[in-house]
């Protein structure tokens, strides 16, 4: 069974649920909030479960790689699929209607700070994440594995 990650404030569950949903009903693509930003499905596996999660996440393409970033919206904990990716870093995304293979690295450093820069002047909202924590949000690098 496939759940969407945890822990989710009350009636996010269902929120992500509908994003899923819409994303693979309309090849990749989903409007309202995230109208015009590139998402992509990623599956998890719980670090403690071993259960098979779905979490919708905005991302940048960075040549063939991905690039998404655990910011729990500028909260001051990693989100729970930081864990999961970190314990199980070979997984599959979901972008467009593709399935990918992918091998995530956590960016350290420099290229850390130069991809979040990057996103922030992509959509500045993140930087009002990293303002409201005092934890450095996580920048993750997916890899497609050949």
């Amino acid at each position: 069974m496939i759940q969407t990650a945890w822990p989710f404030p009350p009636g996010m569950s269902d929120f992500n649920k509908s994003i899923i949903a819409e994303f693979r009903d309309n090849e990749g693509k989903v409007g309202g909030t995230f109208a015009g930003e590139t998402l992509l499905l990623l599956h998890t596996t719980g670090a403690h479960s071993g259960k098979a999660y779905v979490t919708p996440l905005i991302c940048l393409p960075d040549g063939e790689r991905q690039l998404i970033f655990a910011s729990n919206a500028g909260g001051d904990t990693h989100p729970a699929w930081y864990h999961n990716l970190k314990a199980n870093p070979d997984t599959t995304i979901e972008i467009g209607v593709e399935k990918v293979q992918v091998r995530a690295t956590e960016a350290q450093g420099d290229e850390r700070d130069r991809l979040w820069g990057r996103l922030v002047e992509h959509n500045p909202v993140f930087g009002e994440y990293q303002k409201k924590t005092s934890r450095v949000i996580p920048v993750f690098v997916l890899e497609p594995v050949r």
